[in-house]
Protein backbone atom coordinates (compact mmCIF):
# COMPACT_ATOMS: atom_id res chain seq x y z
CA UNK A 1 0.00 0.00 0.00
CA UNK A 2 1.30 3.43 -0.89
CA UNK A 3 2.45 5.76 2.63
CA UNK A 4 0.03 8.24 3.20
CA UNK A 5 2.76 10.66 3.11
CA UNK A 6 3.90 9.65 -0.93
CA UNK A 7 2.75 11.23 -3.39
CA UNK A 8 -0.29 10.52 -4.86
CA UNK A 9 -1.31 9.44 -8.43
CA UNK A 10 -2.97 12.18 -10.36
CA UNK A 11 -6.44 11.32 -10.23
CA UNK A 12 -8.48 10.32 -13.16
CA UNK A 13 -11.64 12.41 -14.13
CA UNK A 14 -13.71 11.27 -11.50
CA UNK A 15 -17.26 10.66 -13.67
CA UNK A 16 -15.40 8.31 -16.44
CA UNK A 17 -13.59 6.41 -12.99
CA UNK A 18 -16.91 5.80 -11.62
CA UNK A 19 -18.38 4.96 -14.76
CA UNK A 20 -15.67 2.03 -15.17
CA UNK A 21 -16.11 0.89 -11.59
CA UNK A 22 -20.04 0.48 -11.87
CA UNK A 23 -19.42 -1.19 -15.00
CA UNK A 24 -16.71 -3.47 -13.75
CA UNK A 25 -18.67 -4.23 -10.51
CA UNK A 26 -22.21 -4.92 -12.14
CA UNK A 27 -23.97 -5.78 -8.91
CA UNK A 28 -21.50 -8.65 -8.31
CA UNK A 29 -20.60 -7.73 -4.99
CA UNK A 30 -20.61 -4.89 -2.87
CA UNK A 31 -17.58 -1.68 -3.33
CA UNK A 32 -14.20 -1.82 -1.55
CA UNK A 33 -12.08 1.17 -0.90
CA UNK A 34 -9.85 -0.51 -4.24
CA UNK A 35 -13.09 0.00 -5.95
CA UNK A 36 -13.10 3.88 -4.81
CA UNK A 37 -9.19 4.10 -5.30
CA UNK A 38 -9.07 3.10 -8.80
CA UNK A 39 -12.70 5.39 -9.61
CA UNK A 40 -11.05 8.19 -8.17
CA UNK A 41 -7.57 7.44 -9.21
CA UNK A 42 -6.29 8.05 -5.90
CA UNK A 43 -4.01 5.43 -3.70
CA UNK A 44 -6.19 3.32 -1.06
CA UNK A 45 -4.07 4.98 1.55
CA UNK A 46 -5.66 8.46 0.29
CA UNK A 47 -8.88 7.07 0.40
CA UNK A 48 -8.54 5.89 3.84
CA UNK A 49 -6.99 9.00 5.09
CA UNK A 50 -10.21 10.91 3.46
CA UNK A 51 -12.93 8.52 4.41
CA UNK A 52 -11.66 8.88 7.63
CA UNK A 53 -11.07 12.43 8.15
CA UNK A 54 -7.39 12.58 8.29
CA UNK A 55 -6.80 14.26 4.73
CA UNK A 56 -6.51 18.03 5.99
CA UNK A 57 -2.87 18.69 5.19
CA UNK A 58 -1.63 15.56 3.75
CA UNK A 59 -4.74 15.46 0.48
CA UNK A 60 -5.76 18.57 -1.58
CA UNK A 61 -9.42 19.75 -0.94
CA UNK A 62 -9.85 19.14 -4.89
CA UNK A 63 -8.41 15.05 -4.28
CA UNK A 64 -11.05 15.01 -1.26
CA UNK A 65 -13.97 15.71 -3.09
CA UNK A 66 -12.96 13.42 -5.69
CA UNK A 67 -12.94 10.37 -3.29
CA UNK A 68 -16.47 11.61 -1.51
CA UNK A 69 -17.88 11.79 -4.84
CA UNK A 70 -16.27 8.50 -5.98
CA UNK A 71 -17.56 6.90 -2.52
CA UNK A 72 -20.64 8.55 -2.89
CA UNK A 73 -22.05 7.32 -6.60
CA UNK A 74 -20.63 3.64 -6.02
CA UNK A 75 -22.32 3.58 -2.90
CA UNK A 76 -19.39 2.51 -0.56
CA UNK A 77 -19.93 2.06 2.61
CA UNK A 78 -16.85 1.95 5.09
CA UNK A 79 -16.26 -1.15 7.53
CA UNK A 80 -16.73 0.72 10.72
CA UNK A 81 -16.60 -2.57 12.92
CA UNK A 82 -13.16 -3.09 11.56
CA UNK A 83 -12.33 0.60 11.66
CA UNK A 84 -13.11 0.74 15.25
CA UNK A 85 -10.86 -2.51 16.14
CA UNK A 86 -8.01 -1.20 14.09
CA UNK A 87 -8.87 2.01 16.16
CA UNK A 88 -9.77 1.31 19.36
CA UNK A 89 -12.72 3.27 19.14
CA UNK A 90 -16.44 2.78 18.58
CA UNK A 91 -16.99 6.11 16.61
CA UNK A 92 -19.86 6.96 19.30
CA UNK A 93 -20.65 9.74 21.46
CA UNK A 94 -23.36 10.22 24.65
CA UNK A 95 -25.32 13.45 24.27
CA UNK A 96 -26.72 13.97 27.96
CA UNK A 97 -29.67 16.16 28.15
CA UNK A 98 -32.34 17.39 30.39
CA UNK A 99 -35.67 15.36 29.68
CA UNK A 100 -36.77 15.39 26.05
CA UNK A 101 -40.06 17.68 26.82
CA UNK A 102 -38.35 20.50 25.16
CA UNK A 103 -38.06 21.45 21.55
CA UNK A 104 -34.82 23.27 21.89
CA UNK A 105 -32.99 19.48 23.12
CA UNK A 106 -34.25 18.28 20.04
CA UNK A 107 -32.57 20.26 18.04
CA UNK A 108 -29.55 20.25 19.74
CA UNK A 109 -29.82 16.45 19.25
CA UNK A 110 -30.43 16.84 14.94
CA UNK A 111 -27.30 19.30 15.05
CA UNK A 112 -25.10 16.88 16.76
CA UNK A 113 -26.36 14.02 14.87
CA UNK A 114 -25.62 15.40 11.47
CA UNK A 115 -22.05 16.42 12.14
CA UNK A 116 -21.77 12.99 13.54
CA UNK A 117 -23.04 11.14 10.63
CA UNK A 118 -20.78 13.50 8.60
CA UNK A 119 -17.91 11.45 9.93
CA UNK A 120 -19.25 8.25 10.90
CA UNK A 121 -20.01 8.79 14.20
CA UNK A 122 -23.47 7.56 16.19
CA UNK A 123 -24.70 9.83 18.93
CA UNK A 124 -26.49 7.83 22.16
CA UNK A 125 -28.82 10.23 23.26
CA UNK A 126 -29.60 10.01 27.31
CA UNK A 127 -32.49 12.38 28.40
CA UNK A 128 -31.76 12.15 32.04
CA UNK A 129 -35.20 10.43 33.49
CA UNK A 130 -36.44 13.19 35.86
CA UNK A 131 -36.14 16.29 33.71
CA UNK A 132 -33.53 18.31 35.18
CA UNK A 133 -33.00 16.37 38.09
CA UNK A 134 -30.83 13.56 38.94
CA UNK A 135 -30.34 10.35 36.64
CA UNK A 136 -29.62 6.65 36.84
CA UNK A 137 -25.76 6.29 35.52
CA UNK A 138 -25.81 6.58 31.66
CA UNK A 139 -22.69 4.27 32.22
CA UNK A 140 -23.97 1.12 33.23
CA UNK A 141 -23.78 -1.26 30.72
CA UNK A 142 -21.89 1.13 28.00
CA UNK A 143 -18.86 2.55 30.02
CA UNK A 144 -16.46 1.06 27.20
CA UNK A 145 -18.97 1.05 23.94
CA UNK A 146 -18.59 5.23 24.45
CA UNK A 147 -15.51 7.47 22.69
CA UNK A 148 -16.66 10.46 23.99
CA UNK A 149 -19.61 12.38 25.74
CA UNK A 150 -21.43 15.99 25.30
CA UNK A 151 -23.38 17.15 27.68
CA UNK A 152 -25.94 20.20 28.94
CA UNK A 153 -24.99 22.06 31.99
CA UNK A 154 -28.93 21.70 32.41
CA UNK A 155 -28.38 17.92 33.31
CA UNK A 156 -25.71 18.81 36.13
CA UNK A 157 -27.01 15.79 38.34
CA UNK A 158 -26.64 13.33 35.75
CA UNK A 159 -23.05 14.04 34.95
CA UNK A 160 -21.52 13.13 37.99
CA UNK A 161 -20.39 9.30 36.90
CA UNK A 162 -19.15 10.91 33.20
CA UNK A 163 -17.00 13.18 35.70
CA UNK A 164 -15.33 10.26 37.34
CA UNK A 165 -14.15 8.54 33.89
CA UNK A 166 -11.21 9.45 31.33
CA UNK A 167 -13.84 10.18 28.64
CA UNK A 168 -13.36 13.51 26.82
CA UNK A 169 -16.42 16.00 27.83
CA UNK A 170 -17.87 18.60 26.09
CA UNK A 171 -19.97 20.68 28.08
CA UNK A 172 -22.89 22.83 26.78
CA UNK A 173 -24.12 26.34 27.76
CA UNK A 174 -21.67 26.11 30.66
CA UNK A 175 -19.16 27.61 32.91
CA UNK A 176 -15.94 28.45 30.52
CA UNK A 177 -13.47 29.05 34.10
CA UNK A 178 -15.13 24.77 35.09
CA UNK A 179 -11.76 22.63 35.35
CA UNK A 180 -12.29 19.40 33.92
CA UNK A 181 -14.77 19.04 30.40
CA UNK A 182 -12.02 18.89 27.12
CA UNK A 183 -14.06 21.52 25.68
CA UNK A 184 -16.43 23.93 26.12
CA UNK A 185 -19.58 25.27 23.40
CA UNK A 186 -21.24 28.44 24.80
CA UNK A 187 -23.88 30.63 23.45
CA UNK A 188 -23.69 34.94 24.04
CA UNK A 189 -26.03 34.98 26.84
CA UNK A 190 -25.21 38.03 28.50
CA UNK A 191 -25.02 40.03 25.21
CA UNK A 192 -28.53 38.60 24.20
CA UNK A 193 -29.67 39.65 27.43
CA UNK A 194 -28.33 43.01 27.43
CA UNK A 195 -30.01 43.32 23.49
CA UNK A 196 -33.54 42.42 25.42
CA UNK A 197 -32.86 44.86 28.00
CA UNK A 198 -32.21 47.46 25.71
CA UNK A 199 -35.18 47.35 23.56
CA UNK A 200 -37.91 47.24 26.72
CA UNK A 201 -35.86 50.17 27.87
CA UNK A 202 -35.76 52.32 24.76
CA UNK A 203 -39.63 51.17 25.05
CA UNK A 204 -39.78 53.15 28.13
CA UNK A 205 -40.12 50.50 30.80
CA UNK A 206 -38.85 50.52 34.23
CA UNK A 207 -40.41 48.27 36.26
CA UNK A 208 -39.37 45.13 35.63
CA UNK A 209 -40.14 41.64 37.21
CA UNK A 210 -37.59 38.54 36.46
CA UNK A 211 -39.70 35.44 36.15
CA UNK A 212 -36.29 33.30 36.69
CA UNK A 213 -36.34 29.80 36.75
CA UNK A 214 -35.73 27.88 39.33
CA UNK A 215 -32.95 25.34 38.43
CA UNK A 216 -29.45 25.67 39.52
CA UNK A 217 -27.54 26.40 36.14
CA UNK A 218 -25.03 28.20 35.21
CA UNK A 219 -27.13 29.56 32.17
CA UNK A 220 -29.82 30.71 34.09
CA UNK A 221 -27.42 32.23 36.91
CA UNK A 222 -26.12 34.33 33.82
CA UNK A 223 -29.22 35.59 32.30
CA UNK A 224 -29.77 37.21 35.70
CA UNK A 225 -26.56 39.05 35.99
CA UNK A 226 -26.68 40.31 32.63
CA UNK A 227 -30.11 41.55 33.16
CA UNK A 228 -29.29 43.15 36.46
CA UNK A 229 -26.19 44.60 35.54
CA UNK A 230 -28.20 45.92 32.67
CA UNK A 231 -30.76 47.68 34.36
CA UNK A 232 -28.19 48.99 37.43
CA UNK A 233 -26.50 51.45 34.65
CA UNK A 234 -30.58 53.08 34.65
CA UNK A 235 -30.65 55.48 37.90
CA UNK A 236 -34.73 54.67 38.24
CA UNK A 237 -34.80 51.08 36.85
CA UNK A 238 -36.28 48.89 39.67
CA UNK A 239 -36.29 45.20 39.15
CA UNK A 240 -37.73 42.60 41.75
CA UNK A 241 -36.93 38.69 41.40
CA UNK A 242 -39.73 35.77 41.42
CA UNK A 243 -38.83 32.62 40.99
CA UNK A 244 -40.75 29.94 39.66
CA UNK A 245 -40.41 26.11 38.46
CA UNK A 246 -39.54 25.25 34.98
CA UNK A 247 -42.86 25.02 33.31
CA UNK A 248 -45.97 26.73 31.91
CA UNK A 249 -47.91 26.53 35.25
CA UNK A 250 -45.01 27.15 36.89
CA UNK A 251 -44.88 30.98 35.01
CA UNK A 252 -48.35 31.17 35.44
CA UNK A 253 -48.31 31.46 39.14
CA UNK A 254 -44.92 33.11 39.54
CA UNK A 255 -47.03 36.04 36.87
CA UNK A 256 -49.52 35.96 38.92
CA UNK A 257 -47.10 36.93 42.44
CA UNK A 258 -45.84 40.08 40.58
CA UNK A 259 -48.48 41.11 39.03
CA UNK A 260 -51.00 41.14 42.49
CA UNK A 261 -47.97 43.14 44.13
CA UNK A 262 -48.33 46.89 44.84
CA UNK A 263 -46.16 48.38 42.53
CA UNK A 264 -47.46 46.10 39.14
CA UNK A 265 -44.60 45.74 36.58
CA UNK A 266 -44.51 47.15 33.42
CA UNK A 267 -42.58 44.26 32.02
CA UNK A 268 -42.26 40.58 32.69
CA UNK A 269 -38.81 39.10 31.55
CA UNK A 270 -39.13 35.15 31.38
CA UNK A 271 -35.80 33.07 31.95
CA UNK A 272 -38.03 30.66 29.04
CA UNK A 273 -41.06 30.71 26.55
CA UNK A 274 -42.85 28.00 28.57
CA UNK A 275 -42.35 30.38 31.59
CA UNK A 276 -43.50 33.60 29.32
CA UNK A 277 -46.32 31.54 27.82
CA UNK A 278 -47.37 31.05 31.62
CA UNK A 279 -47.04 34.70 32.30
CA UNK A 280 -49.27 35.69 29.85
CA UNK A 281 -51.48 33.15 30.46
CA UNK A 282 -51.32 35.09 34.43
CA UNK A 283 -51.90 38.23 32.88
CA UNK A 284 -55.13 37.05 30.71
CA UNK A 285 -56.59 35.34 34.33
CA UNK A 286 -56.20 38.89 36.18
CA UNK A 287 -57.85 40.98 33.09
CA UNK A 288 -54.90 42.35 31.84
CA UNK A 289 -53.97 42.76 27.87
CA UNK A 290 -50.04 41.94 26.51
CA UNK A 291 -49.05 44.16 26.09
CA UNK A 292 -50.91 47.06 26.31
CA UNK A 293 -50.74 46.38 30.35
CA UNK A 294 -47.74 44.36 30.76
CA UNK A 295 -44.91 43.44 28.29
CA UNK A 296 -43.82 39.76 28.45
CA UNK A 297 -40.58 38.57 27.21
CA UNK A 298 -39.23 34.81 27.02
CA UNK A 299 -36.09 33.14 26.25
CA UNK A 300 -35.40 30.36 23.15
CA UNK A 301 -37.08 31.20 20.51
CA UNK A 302 -38.75 27.93 20.67
CA UNK A 303 -41.99 27.43 18.01
CA UNK A 304 -44.48 27.99 21.06
CA UNK A 305 -43.27 31.85 20.93
CA UNK A 306 -45.19 32.06 17.64
CA UNK A 307 -48.21 29.99 18.56
CA UNK A 308 -49.13 32.11 21.38
CA UNK A 309 -51.22 35.70 20.59
CA UNK A 310 -49.70 37.81 20.57
CA UNK A 311 -46.23 36.62 19.12
CA UNK A 312 -43.78 36.39 21.78
CA UNK A 313 -40.75 38.56 22.17
CA UNK A 314 -38.20 36.38 22.68
CA UNK A 315 -34.33 35.16 22.16
CA UNK A 316 -33.67 32.72 19.86
CA UNK A 317 -31.22 30.21 20.63
CA UNK A 318 -29.58 28.51 17.96
CA UNK A 319 -30.04 25.20 19.51
CA UNK A 320 -28.98 23.00 15.84
CA UNK A 321 -25.42 24.88 16.04
CA UNK A 322 -25.04 24.24 19.61
CA UNK A 323 -25.00 20.31 19.13
CA UNK A 324 -23.49 20.66 15.46
CA UNK A 325 -20.72 22.63 17.27
CA UNK A 326 -20.51 20.33 20.82
CA UNK A 327 -20.65 17.69 18.19
CA UNK A 328 -17.25 19.18 16.44
CA UNK A 329 -15.81 20.27 19.33
CA UNK A 330 -15.46 16.34 20.57
CA UNK A 331 -14.23 15.17 17.24
CA UNK A 332 -11.86 17.80 17.65
CA UNK A 333 -10.81 16.67 20.60
CA UNK A 334 -10.30 13.31 19.85
CA UNK A 335 -7.91 14.15 17.03
CA UNK A 336 -6.20 16.58 18.75
CA UNK A 337 -6.80 19.27 16.78
CA UNK A 338 -7.68 22.92 18.02
CA UNK A 339 -11.38 22.93 19.15
CA UNK A 340 -13.08 26.61 17.55
CA UNK A 341 -13.59 29.27 19.55
CA UNK A 342 -16.05 31.73 20.08
CA UNK A 343 -20.15 32.26 21.29
CA UNK A 344 -22.59 31.18 19.14
CA UNK A 345 -24.79 34.15 18.71
CA UNK A 346 -27.90 35.03 20.23
CA UNK A 347 -30.88 36.45 18.29
CA UNK A 348 -33.80 39.32 19.74
CA UNK A 349 -36.90 38.38 17.62
CA UNK A 350 -39.15 41.76 18.61
CA UNK A 351 -42.65 40.56 18.25
CA UNK A 352 -45.87 42.04 19.52
CA UNK A 353 -45.98 40.86 23.09
CA UNK A 354 -43.81 44.05 23.56
CA UNK A 355 -45.01 47.64 23.64
CA UNK A 356 -44.38 50.81 25.31
CA UNK A 357 -45.98 51.19 28.93
CA UNK A 358 -49.28 53.21 29.66
CA UNK A 359 -48.37 56.39 30.66
CA UNK A 360 -48.64 56.27 34.66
Amino acid sequence: MTSPDAPEPAPVPARAGVRAARAALAGARPPTSRDVAGAAGVSQATVSLVLGDKWRGRVSERTAGLVREAARELGYRPNLAARSLRLGRTRTALLVVPAMTSEFFAQVYAGAAKVAAEHGFGVVLYPSPEGIGPARDPFDSARTALDGVIASSMAADALATIRGTDLPLVMLDSDPAEPGPAAHVNLDIAGGVRRLTEHLLALGHRRFTHIAADVDSWTFVVRARALAAALDEVADAELTTVRAPLSVDGGRQGAERALDAGARPTALVCDDDFLAAGACKAAHRLGLRVPDDVSVTGFDGLTLATALEPELTTLALPAEQVGARGMAALLAVLEGRPVERGDLPVALAVRGSTAAPRPA
